[in-house]
């Protein structure tokens, strides 16, 4: 290569370089309209008992965890509250109740959900709360599983809920969904519109149909009708894009499940880059979080995947994970009602802006340079993209041409020194006249705003992590009186609530009681046997004992579990050692939850009506079993799996009590 080759080559690369390190000027701008009205940001609680153990947080580290989600300018800050409607199935990772097991039965106390709107309502009274079903009690679809065949019932069902809301917590309920990621039916959706009205709930708009654009954005682009009826378009993870169609309605579109991600810092970066693109790519007005707090065992489905995480009420320990504060960037300098800038868009070299402004002139610039490795979601796939750093020159137009100075807030994900700054105030940046600059390296946050509020709040620091604890009972005498489940106890499927024998005055008069006796309209693969998990799922070696109460004669049964090893929607594959009893007079012990993998079975002269007491002891590839303290079977091989949860259950969707559970680990 010559010498003039050379420095040819070096001055282009030179000057590529000076090309990319060059200003680009962005202009924020009123004068020529506004985009869509910004409808908020929020988390998801429920869609499978996400929220389980938060309940069961001690003050004031339970008022503290919902201090950071809800409370404004203090953390999340959050906007919009969802949450499930409870249907006695497995939802992902647990059940959730119904406020109705059967027709005639109303119970609008159980569950936590009613506990968890008013805690969010209480610090922000203009939080906007959303219902959503994932499944039905059986009744509903009159034993098929499907929920239109009878579209009344199902409309009444669901708009009793929200009628419950307000008159036993004076809770007011904005919108509604169809029913989760299944499938719609425009004639349903009509009829939950007539008797949304025909209660006085005019005010309260639906979304459809959780799930994707399609087809119900066509169909409601062609059904006058249903067009009327629907408020929202709502899809689940979109990727930040939409389609053509959902764009020419007037309608507002929202992203009304997404991030589904661990929340590490690339959960974090996952969730900044999708808050703002699903607007600048999608003009999504909202989104939402599944979940709002990773509050569940983490060894259940998609542990770990909320805003924050709260998964020991046992020892008082909780995390405030990235994903808080990135949150905080948005929700805490605008609100609801506000509207978007038409000019939002893509940086040149990679990353996004979006402005929004208030009524009274307010203006929030929200800026993301998220690279492509820093901020992959859990779905959909993320197709290759580069940023690299850039200078940028905002000008800003319009009504904001005499803005003097902008509040800076910043945050830094820094994956090569694992030292990240999250949410921190920088000194104003001063616009002269009507520009400033700003040089973005990678994977950074910025909010510019005239907003004065914003704030970082913080409490001493909680507990430390420690193990569920290796010796623990409960005899269900003390009751919560916010939730219907006993602490620490997660129903994958089946629903275990507190029961009091009014004929029983002596030892049982307090106990456990599994409810259901018809199978629900699933969302999930429930299990054909009902089933709770507790404890840890490190647990290896234990001893479980349980007093234990058949009400169903001759066919019913009931058992005692070690090692359980799955949940969730894979809670009928579980494997462990279940320990059984039967109202027939036999018992059984087997390797799954099924019940087909058979390791010892013989007559035990158990029946319904009559308690007893079951203990399990597993040690090493060794189980064995006693029925009110005599040896029934033992040295049973156990050899998968190796460790597990302890659980309680019943082998169909049966009536059955237990009391006085304790569990031993090692």
């Amino acid at each position: 290569m010559s010498r003039k080759t050379i420095i040819f080559v070096f001055l282009f690369i030179s000057l590529r370089v000076l090309v990319c390190s060059a200003d680009q000027n962005y202009f924020i701008d009123d004068s020529g309209g506004f985009g869509r009205t910004f409808d908020g940001i929020g988390g998801l609680s429920g869609g499978g008992a996400t929220s389980r153990l938060l309940v069961n947080y001690a003050e004031p580290y339970r008022s503290q965890i919902l201090d950071y989600l809800f409370k404004p300018n203090f953390g999340a800050s959050l906007q919009i509250l969802k949450v499930e409607i409870g249907g006695d199935a497995q939802t992902t990772d647990g059940t959730e109740p119904s406020h109705m097991h059967y027709p005639n039965d109303e119970n609008y106390f159980r569950g936590y959900e009613w506990w968890l709107m008013r805690e969010a309502k209480k610090r922000n009274p203009n939080i906007t709360l959303i219902g959503l079903p994932w499944a039905f009690p059986g009744w509903v679809g009159h034993g098929e599983n499907w929920p239109y065949h009878f579209p009344d019932i199902t409309a009444t069902y669901v708009v009793s809920w929200i009628i419950g809301a307000k008159q036993y917590h004076d809770l007011d309920i904005d919108y509604v969904g169809i029913w989760n990621e299944r499938s719609f039916n425009s004639k349903y959706i009509k009829i939950l519109r007539y008797t949304l009205d025909k209660s006085g709930l005019e005010r309260v708009k639906i979304i459809a149909n959780d799930n994707m654009w399609e087809p119900i954005t066509l169909f409601v682009l062609l059904d006058p009708e249903l067009r009327s009826a629907v408020d929202v378009l709502g899809a689940h993870y979109p990727g930040t894009v939409t389609v053509p169609e959902a764009l020419v309605l007037e309608k507002q579109l929202w992203s009304s499940e997404d991030y589904s991600t661990f929340n590490d810092d690339v959960g974090g970066g996952c969730w900044a880059r999708i808050l703002n693109r699903n607007y600048v790519n999608g003009r999504m007005s909202a989104t939402i979080s599944w979940n709002l707090v990773a509050s569940y065992y983490q060894d259940l489905p998609f542990g770990r995947d909320g805003l924050m995480t709260a998964q020991e009420p046992w020892s008082g320990n909780y995390v405030v994970e990235s994903p808080i504060w990135i949150t905080a960037h948005t929700t805490q300098f605008t609100q609801p009602g506000w509207k978007y800038l038409r000019t939002v868009g893509h940086l040149t070299h990679g990353g996004t802006y979006v402005a929004l402004t208030d009524r009274n002139g307010n203006l929030t610039i929200v800026i993301e340079t998220m690279t492509h490795d820093h901020s992959v979601c859990i779905r959909p796939p993320l197709p290759h993209y580069t940023v690299t750093p850039q200078k940028a020159t905002f000008s800003l137009k319009g009504t904001f041409a005499s803005v003097g100075e902008l509040q800076v807030w910043h945050s830094k994900f820094d994956f090569e020194t694992k030292k990240p700054v999250f949410f921190q105030s920088l000194d104003p940046v001063k616009v002269s006249n009507g520009t400033f600059s700003l040089d973005l390296d990678v994977d950074e946050v910025y909010t510019l705003t005239t907003v004065t509020t914003g704030y970082k709040g913080s409490y001493p620091e909680p507990p430390p992590s420690a193990p569920f604890p290796k010796k623990y009972s409960d005899d269900f005498t003390v009751r919560k009186p916010e939730f219907s489940e006993a602490p620490d106890f997660a129903d994958q499927t089946g629903v275990f609530e507190y029961f009091t024998n009014l004929t029983d005055t002596g030892a049982h008069g307090h106990t456990l009681r599994q409810v259901l006796t018809q199978r629900p309209i699933t969302w999930a693969a429930d299990a054909d046997q009902t089933i709770s998990v507790i404890g840890d799922y490190s647990w290896q070696n234990m001893n479980i004992s349980c007093d234990v109460y058949m009400e169903n004669e001759y066919t019913g049964g009931v058992f005692v579990a070690a090692r359980v090893d799955k949940g969730g929607g894979s809670v009928r594959s579980a494997r462990g050692i279940f320990f059984w009893v039967f109202a027939d007079g036999t018992y059984k012990v087997t390797n799954d939850l099924s019940g087909e993998s058979v390791l010892a079975e013989g007559l035990s002269g158990t029946r319904a009506h009559v308690w007893y007491t079951l203990t399990l002891n597993v040690q090493g590839y060794y189980a064995s079993g006693e029925l009110n303290g005599y040896v029934l079977w033992k040295d049973a091989i156990v050899l998968t799996p190796k460790h597990g949860w302890a659980a309680i259950g019943t082998s169909a969707f049966e009536l059955a009590q237990f009391d006085n559970f304790a569990v031993q680990a090692e």
